[in-house]
């Protein structure tokens, strides 16, 4: 992997000091073709896996490009065995019940049952006591793990052995992949069966061999464990596995330290249940936690020190389970996933890393390639994608327009990164409390120290990425840097382009992002300077003299730019509010964001009604005036979600269900003179939510009429929540309504 990494950055660079208007160093051309032409041999030869590098062509890649070879030989996998007695299952009771329903369902055809989750999370133990508690519900019954490092002649063998007791190993072993597959399709036709999978890494081990499984109207079942959701898409009555809550931690803890008749000292409870809750939900690591804690002195000074060391002991060089099962999953990444996982190691504990900067970060790395003229950055987010597939990384929040916004590692993943990154010369991240400076950090690839350990609101700060710091000003020379491809501060001023000859003019084209931008000058040099622009957030505070000569309609220019958010606080100076009533947007605008701009409910018609690819518009503080807001035909033809946020004079909204055709999501906040939510918002077919946030009575109550229609349509199911705040859900065919009413509050 180490390698792989390497070389992607080094052709990283080459193409960066190529492609640079004024490089650093002259470059050979000839040597700069054959070194190229070599480094893509080599890149190929790693992505397709070949095992016969010898250790001298190693050592001379090594010498070349620093990296480690230790992560080329592969680790293999043991086979376990089925145990017949039923282990104790904590925590998942739930899910026992719906495998159960699926196992003894009166679906006559042959169902599969897929099982899926994190390593660690407890698939197997599941299938296991599912297979135990049912099996005499069947004629015929096997057990058979796959693992990593599968052999189809093996699972054959194995599933032959399990319901035939006839015919020995050696026997079996003499006959070849096809006559096994015919003995085990004739050993199971017209009986009812379970087979149970266990451990499987890919689609294509069932696909040659379910066809030996005959779907003979018996009520067979097969279940499936996996890591993948790729393979968990093979049968349509999958389980997925998720996090124990912090009462089932405890429970599962308190089983793994007490006998059956014993109650947990009083004296221990609390900091037992921080234990619990330090575990983050992951059952292997309370059963190894709950086991140390089984054969320790019940004393609260040890409990404490366990509950602040849970990850040293869990990943003890005496007792690495843990470490063993997860890095199961490491190990069979492909090569090109490896570097953006071990990445993941940069950011602190319990981080929610936002998507945007995370695949920002691989792309400036070099570890991401471009695949059949897609971006960099769309490659990218497909990694990431991958990556949560295979339940390495976390979806911990998707945007409006579904993508994944934020996501988040397990902390044992985390230390797994860690571990697997500073033995490869990776990355190196210094851990809390660390007092010394380990030997050999010279050598590492890559060095992360993080601020403070301790702030819950940490922000990773590489090269143009600074938070907490407002109103810089840049200096003349970032217009000269062409690299760029990402600008985020929280507040930056930049300083007008310098007045150069035409030959001598810098264009950022890679540049894809600015934000958050004060008081920008959007005059032609600037746009033409910045063609490519994606992201772009912009915000006016004051009212200088020099802004004056300037107007927005140049962001009209910009045709590559997708996301805009503009904030104004001008407290009413007259001629900032004439230039905001003068923008024009480009076409291509697919999110939109306006913050305190005063425009006319009429200018939505004329300025943003009509983007032909706007899917997000976020309408906040005092972003619109007036009364009375009134939608025409043929506008807003893409947009799918809606947020209207303290425009607090808006009191009538006069629409049709045809002006929003592909509307998902409606969120009204704090409109407390609204009159009503039309009627015929809840006849857009594509609507799936509404959302109330201190809203007028009269809006909450059109909104109940509007839940009240559908439920007379009979597609929909009516559930009422009390809480601190009333919610009021109905789930229909085409719509889900949710309604937060804190008016009552």
């Amino acid at each position: 992997m180490a390698a792989y990494a390497a070389l992607l950055s080094l052709r990283h660079i080459i193409e960066q000091i190529q492609h640079h208007p004024r490089p650093p160093f002259s470059l050979d051309q000839n040597q700069v073709q054959s070194l190229t032409d070599n480094l893509i041999f080599l890149q190929e030869f790693l992505e397709q896996g070949y095992p016969c590098i010898k250790e001298k062509n190693i050592g001379i890649i090594e010498h070349h490009l620093h990296i480690n070879s230790s992560t080329l030989a592969g680790a293999a996998s043991s086979r376990s065995h089925l145990k017949t007695k039923q282990e104790t299952m904590v925590g998942f009771d739930e899910l026992l019940i719906e495998v159960m329903d699926k196992l003894i369902g009166q679906h006559s055809n042959l169902c599969i049952i897929p099982i899926v989750g994190m390593g660690g999370i407890g698939k197997t133990t599941l299938a296991r006591n599912a297979y135990v508690k049912f099996m005499k519900h069947f004629d015929i019954r096997a057990w058979v793990t796959v693992s990593q490092n599968y052999n189809v002649r093996e699972i054959l063998i194995e599933i032959l052995l399990c319901i035939n007791k006839v015919d020995s190993r050696e026997t079996l072993s003499a006959k070849n992949e096809g006559e096994l597959g015919v003995k085990v399709h004739q050993s199971l036709w017209g009986r009812r069966y379970l087979i149970v999978m266990d451990d499987i890494w890919s689609v294509e081990v069932w696909d040659k061999v379910n066809l030996f499984f005959p779907d003979n109207g018996e009520r067979s079942r097969i279940m499936i464990t996996t890591r993948l959701s790729d393979v968990a898409s093979i049968g349509s009555h999958g389980v997925v596995m998720d996090f124990l809550n912090e009462h089932k931690s405890w429970n599962l803890l308190c089983k793994s330290i007490l006998e059956e008749e014993e109650d947990c000292p009083p004296e221990l409870e609390e900091i037992g249940k921080k234990i619990a809750k330090n575990c983050e939900g992951l059952p292997l690591s309370i059963v190894v936690i709950g086991g140390h804690l089984a054969k320790s002195k019940r004393t609260r000074e040890h409990w404490e020190y366990i509950s602040e060391n849970i990850k040293k002991i869990v990943n003890s060089e005496d007792d690495e389970r843990c470490l063993k099962v997860l890095q199961l999953s490491y190990n069979h990444l492909p090569v090109h996933l490896k570097p953006c996982f071990l990445y993941m190691g940069v950011f602190p504990e319990d981080k929610k890393i936002r998507v945007s900067w995370l695949v920002k970060l691989w792309v400036s790395e070099g570890f991401v390639k471009p695949i059949n003229g897609k971006s960099l950055e769309v490659v990218s987010r497909e990694y990431l994608q991958e990556l949560c597939d295979r339940n390495l990384i976390l979806v911990h929040k998707r945007g409006s327009n579904g993508n994944i916004k934020f996501c988040k590692i397990h902390d044992l993943l985390r230390e797994l990164c860690l571990r697997e990154a500073e033995r490869e010369k990776f990355l190196y991240v210094r851990r809390p409390h660390e007092l010394t400076i380990p030997q050999g950090i010279n050598t590492q690839r890559r060095i992360c120290i993080h601020q403070s350990m301790s702030e819950k609101d940490y922000h990773l700060d590489p090269t143009l990425i600074v938070n907490g710091i407002f109103g810089v000003v840049a200096p003349c020379e970032i217009w000269n840097m062409t690299q760029l491809k990402h600008v985020h501060f929280d507040g930056l001023e930049l300083p007008e382009p310098p007045i150069v000859g035409k030959d001598d003019k810098f264009i950022l084209g890679n540049l894809q992002t600015l934000t958050d931008i004060l008081k920008f000058k959007c005059g032609e040099e600037v746009v033409k300077r910045i063609p490519n622009i994606n992201k772009l957030q912009i915000s006016y505070f004051e009212e200088p003299q020099e802004f004056l000569s300037y107007t927005l309609d140049n962001l009209g220019h910009l045709h590559k730019l997708e996301s805009l958010r503009f904030s104004l606080h001008s407290e009413n100076k007259p001629s900032l509010n004439d230039m905001v009533q003068n923008f024009i947007l480009p076409n291509s605008l697919k999110k939109l964001t306006l913050i305190g701009t005063k425009l006319k409910w009429e200018d939505m018609n004329t300025k943003i009604g009509l983007l032909p690819n706007l899917q997000v518009l976020k309408l906040k503080e005092y972003s619109f005036v007036g009364t009375e807001w009134e939608t025409v035909e043929g506008q807003f033809c893409n947009l799918k979600f809606l947020l209207i946020h303290m425009c607090s004079e808006l009191e009538w909204w006069a629409t049709d269900s045809s002006h929003f055709p592909r509307l998902e999501h409606l969120q009204l906040q704090f409109l407390d003179k609204l009159k009503e939510i039309p009627s015929c918002i809840g006849e857009i077919s594509t609507l799936q939510s509404i959302q109330l946030l201190r809203c007028s009575d009269e809006a909450v109550i059109s909104a109940k009429e509007i839940l009240k229609e559908q439920e007379d349509f009979g597609n929909v199911d009516f559930r009422l929540v009390e809480d601190s705040v009333k919610i009021h859900t109905v789930r229909g065919l085409h719509n889900l309504i949710e309604i937060l009413d804190c008016v009552s509050l």
